[in-house]
C-alpha cells in the first residue's frame, strides 16, 4: 500500500510538473504569434496639380479632377505588374495581361478579378508647403 501511495505522488508531481511548464510556455507562444502591424509608408509629392492632372510614382498613381485628389496602386492585383496610364482612354492598362482599370481603380476587364487599392491622400500644410503626402 505504501509503495501505491508513492507511485500515485511520483506521477503526480509528473503532472503538477507538465502543468506548469504549460503555463509558462503559454504566453511564449502567445507572443511568438503576434505580429507587429506595419507603420503606414508616407510618399511626398512635392508639387500642386491641377484639374486633370495626373502624376505616377512608383506605387501609385495620383489623379485630381474637380472632385478632389485622390490616389490608387499601380500594383495589377492579377500577377503584379506595374500599371501604365494611358492619356488616350484615360485607363490604367496592365502591360502583362491587358487588364484594365478606370481612374478609382474600379477593374473594367481583364483576368484581374479584384480592384486596386485606394491610398490616402493629405495635402500638405504650412507657409510654404506644396503637394500632397500619400499613405501607403
Amino acid at each position: 500500500m505504501a509503495e501505491e501511495r508513492r507511485m500515485f505522488l511520483q506521477n503526480s508531481w509528473v503532472w503538477v510538473r507538465l502543468a506548469a511548464v504549460a503555463a509558462l510556455c503559454y504566453p511564449l507562444l502567445r507572443f511568438v504569434k503576434f505580429k507587429v502591424p506595419k507603420k503606414p509608408q508616407l510618399v511626398k509629392v512635392e508639387k500642386l496639380m491641377k484639374v486633370g492632372d495626373v502624376h505616377l510614382d512608383q506605387e501609385f498613381v495620383l489623379f485630381r479632377d474637380e472632385s478632389g485628389i485622390w490616389a490608387v496602386s499601380r500594383i495589377c492585383t492579377h500577377l503584379g505588374c506595374r500599371l501604365n496610364f494611358s492619356e488616350q482612354e484615360h485607363l490604367l492598362i496592365c502591360p502583362c495581361h491587358q487588364s484594365r482599370f478606370t481612374t478609382r481603380g474600379v477593374r473594367i476587364s481583364g483576368p484581374a478579378e479584384r480592384n486596386l487599392p485606394q491610398f490616402a491622400v493629405e495635402k500638405m500644410s504650412g507657409e510654404n508647403a506644396k503637394g500632397y503626402i500619400v499613405s501607403l
